[in-house]
């Protein structure tokens, strides 16, 4: 196969001129690209100049040039609308090849940034339309341009990315970005949208950015965006400790600020299962490992939630860190690691003195209820290994039977 696809991609380069050119740039956007791109998009980028300011629709080629500038090399998914490379194998081909494409990370972050740069996008950005007409290429510019960025940052991208984060809460980007990460219809984002250059660097954990925004005196170092997340809590919950670290070097940045809905950037980091961010907030003693959110929940019931283990290790090691905290439902660490049938997380907690193999939650429901409720034969093995555990203890209704009654027959 590599003899077959050696010789067809010769086939391409002798092409020459344009088509030449489309065909190893569509090769190198689909084996590179953050996510599979549709026809529109991956055609859009490849019409996109290098320091130009507005698209040039006479650039942009149809899909079917691009399939035959490919010689045969990708094809259509009609299912999906994307383009695919031909199998599987021709991807693991090109990475046996590290030069048939020159950084390519490093240009497809400068294609990215020059498109959002564009004279035509920022226009758009004070108040954009829900659905922009001749921008396809706008959600994954927004959404990967760091990821791109992070991998092989080149001087032109790092000048691009300054550009584009000055004043980047007006960008329609900024609310293409959160859209995609947060799940939430633009519109739906209101006129109070906050989400800064420094929270965008954050966000993507590029170190040089981030630097560069400060050094210009960015002051939203420690600034809340429309969630209240501050940058250092995008950078705990990515898992950027590159970021954590810049970050916790200014005094102005308080590391256990909470969001709208109370979670701190270490809570964030032990729901996500980013130890070494854990490790480096718990070094801090003004951070508080044993605070709950909104609900009660402390970073230990989250990371115990997830099945985080060297997490709740971590925090384990901080004395104030209360191993069988319920939250406002009752629930504790071992309720919900029960629950979503981590063993080892069980067995774990089970050894310290202060946890309570058998606590119910606020409605009677013990760890092993939960256990056995979500099919978790391990783990349920493990707590009937205990004395103190009782296979009978049931679950009790909170509520009046005579008011359940009436519920059902309404």
């Amino acid at each position: 196969m590599g003899e077959a696809y050696g010789a067809t991609i010769e086939r391409i380069k002798d092409q020459g001129g344009g088509k030449s050119r489309l065909g190893m740039e569509a090769l190198m956007w689909i084996s590179h690209a953050e996510r599979p791109l549709r026809a529109d998009e991956l055609c859009y980028a490849l019409a996109i100049e290098l320091g130009s300011t507005n698209p040039n629709a006479d650039n942009i080629p149809s899909t079917s040039t691009l399939v035959s500038c490919c010689q045969g090399l990708i094809t259509m998914d009609k299912k999906a609308s994307t383009l695919r490379l031909i199998h599987f194998t021709l991807k693991e081909y090109l990475s046996t090849l590290p030069d048939i494409f020159s950084r390519p990370h490093s240009v497809m972050a400068e294609i990215c940034l020059t498109h959002l740069n564009f004279s035509r996008l920022k226009a758009l950005s004070a108040d954009p339309p829900p659905h922009i007409p001749d921008t396809p290429f706008l959600g994954y510019c927004s959404l990967y341009w760091g990821a791109h960025a992070k991998k092989e940052l080149s001087a032109d991208s790092l000048s691009l990315a300054q550009t584009l984060l000055q004043g980047y809460d007006t960008h329609i980007s900024a609310k293409s970005l959160l859209e995609q990460v947060m799940h939430i219809i633009r519109e739906d984002m209101g006129t109070n949208f906050r989400f800064s250059g420094i929270h965008c660097a954050s966000f993507f954990g590029i170190v040089e950015i981030l630097v560069a925004l400060i050094e210009k005196g960015s002051s939203d170092i420690d600034k809340g965006d429309c969630w209240g997340y501050t940058p250092l809590a995008w950078a705990a919950k990515n898992g950027h400790d590159g970021v954590v670290g810049v970050l916790l070097g200014h005094e102005e940045v308080n590391p256990n600020r909470t969001d709208n809905w109370g979670q701190t950037p270490l809570l964030h980091a032990a729901y996500e299962g980013h130890e070494a961010v854990v490790e480096i907030l718990l070094e801090r003693d003004e951070v508080d490992p044993n605070q709950p959110e909104r609900w009660g929940k402390t970073p230990l019931l989250h990371a115990a939630y997830k099945g985080n283990a060297e997490v709740a290790k971590a925090l384990l090691r901080r004395r104030e860190v209360s191993p069988d905290k319920p939250n406002d439902a009752g629930r504790t660490p071992l309720s919900h690691a029960a629950q979503s049938g981590h063993a080892g997380l069980v067995q774990m907690l089970l050894e310290l003195e202060e946890v309570n193999s058998e606590r119910p939650d606020n409605c009677g429901r013990t760890p092993l209820w939960y256990a056995a409720g979500g099919g978790c034969e391990k783990v349920a093995k493990i707590l009937l290994g205990r004395e103190e555990v009782n296979p009978d203890t049931g679950f009790r209704i909170v509520r009046p039977v005579k008011s359940w009654r009436r519920d059902r027959a309404g």
